[in-house]
């Protein structure tokens, strides 16, 4: 592996963490990380299966169960940025942005808003607009390792050309 490769993939393994970790506190959206504190046999919603699915890289089940739970509360901004997340993980990245913009609606430009959909741009390999959300984060909250990480990881991305924008893989 040679050393762009393991940037690229160190990178993705972040953006992981970070979305998961972006989906699940209380005065922040965060995902992972936490215990659902679920006891064993009790029905447990969307929002919950969507997080275990989502951690687990069960992508496909992860959107189904964040878009159950958008559904039953859409205001509910932790569910709109695991569907935001889980289409990023998908390449539905026109799917992504619906949801993005729907989590900013709901929560304004927080530090972890734009470094999510920072992170996404970084995905789809739109430095300039990964750069433009996650410079606005960083200024929001200087001290935030996963942002400064993610600023780093843009040279380790190439530039998409203008027409390969819309190819996919």
């Amino acid at each position: 592996m040679n050393s762009r490769s393991g940037s690229v993939s160190r990178a993705i393994a972040f953006a992981v963490a970070l979305s998961a970790l972006a989906l699940s506190g209380c005065e922040t959206l965060t995902l992972g990380g936490l215990s659902t504190g679920m006891v064993p046999g009790v029905p447990k919603d969307a929002l919950t299966i969507g997080k275990e699915n989502f951690r687990a890289e069960n992508y496909g089940l992860a959107e189904e169960n964040f878009r159950k739970a958008v559904e039953e509360r859409p205001d509910d901004a932790e569910g709109w940025i695991g569907l935001a997340a889980s289409y990023d993980k998908l390449r539905r990245f026109d799917l992504a942005d619906k949801a993005y913009a729907q989590t900013q609606r709901l929560t304004g430009s927080t530090p972890e808003f734009l470094n999510n959909r920072g992170y996404s741009y970084l995905l789809r390999g739109d430095v300039a607009r990964a750069r433009q959300d996650l410079e606005a984060a960083a200024v929001r909250d200087p001290g935030n390792e996963r942002i400064r990480n993610n600023l780093k990881s843009l040279g380790a991305v190439p530039a998409r050309s203008k027409t390969a924008g819309a190819r996919r893989v």
